[in-house]
């Protein structure tokens, strides 16, 4: 039976407003519940000593902890940033998490962070194995345009399991396309990236999305339509794996610039020498070898 928590509740017992954000000692009863730092740079976890004991309880006092800022004064609760959670839902272990539109107005960085901490805290709940955050109503995508989708606590964590989705900046050197899409042309992008993403997967999501539109003279240099399977280095080698989309011409740029595109900008990355660019897990047959490595013949620069 699908049940349904309001998340601000009329009646709150005033110990439960102490209890969230405090310290306690382990006593086998203690929850972590996750805080963005104020910069929004990064998630840390503060102990909760669970107060509840039934699992509606339980839920209702984590979502409350959720909307209280905890007594470090460097922390702000996720349910504080500037939106409103309307409707809460929890249905077979799947928890919908209805916010309004104003949750759309934050950062790409900050609303990834609030999606760790939220589903950090929760799924720490028996019955809760997957969270959903919808905005009035209508599916979430990310700044890729992809659908966010059910959640677990594993997206969120970081290589070595401490630190959730902390946010470093990246200066990369991409290759865009020129305006009759036969060369390349060099340009340098400064972005804040996801540490949970590794850089050359963000140089590659970068170069799909295309030039920001600064600098004239730049066209995409890879179908904006592509979608990233997989991308690993190992031993020196990039291994990217993209959907069929990446061989549809569009824009005038073959195939070929397209690769070198990929190639040379992941190339700029000290541990990388050589790109294997697959399709659907394959080497396309079209392709003249299965490994590129930087070409530079293609490359020009923009006419002043």
């Amino acid at each position: 039976m699908r049940r349904f928590y309001i998340l601000i509740l009329t009646v709150l017992c005033s110990v439960l407003f102490a209890a969230c954000g405090t310290e306690s000692q382990d006593n086998g009863n203690t929850y972590q519940v996750y805080y963005l730092n104020n910069g929004e740079t990064k998630v840390e976890m503060h102990p909760h000593e669970m107060i509840a004991e039934n699992e509606t309880e339980q839920l209702d006092e984590l979502l409350e902890c959720l909307t209280t800022n905890p007594e470090k004064l460097e922390y702000r609760a996720p349910f504080t940033l500037g939106f409103q959670v309307k409707n809460v839902s929890l249905d077979g272990g799947r928890l919908t998490i209805d916010v309004d539109e104003a949750y759309m107005g934050l950062s790409v960085t900050t609303e990834v962070l609030v999606r760790a901490a939220v589903v950090r805290t929760l799924t720490q709940l028996e019955s809760v194995s997957y969270v959903a955050i919808t905005v009035e109503g209508k599916q979430l995508f990310d700044n890729m345009g992809n659908v966010v989708g059910w959640m677990n606590a594993e997206q969120f964590i970081d290589n070595d399991g401490n630190e959730i989705n902390t946010y470093e900046l990246a200066k990369v050197k991409l290759y865009f396309a020129s305006e009759d899409g036969t060369q390349l042309i060099a340009a340098f992008r400064e972005k804040h990236y996801s540490t949970n993403t590794p850089l050359e997967r963000f140089v590659v999501e970068e170069l799909i999305a295309g030039p920001s539109g600064q600098v004239e003279g730049l066209y995409p240099s890879v179908n904006s339509s592509t979608k990233i399977i997989n991308v690993l280095t190992k031993d020196g080698i990039c291994y990217v794996n993209l959907d069929e989309n990446f061989l549809t011409v569009v824009n005038n740029v073959p195939t070929e610039v397209s690769i070198y595109a990929v190639v040379n900008s992941l190339v700029e990355l000290s541990n990388i020498n050589k790109v294997q660019i697959l399709v659907n897990g394959e080497v396309p047959a079209s392709f003249p070898t299965s490994t590129f490595e930087r070409n530079l013949d293609i490359v020009t620069t923009l006419e002043k």
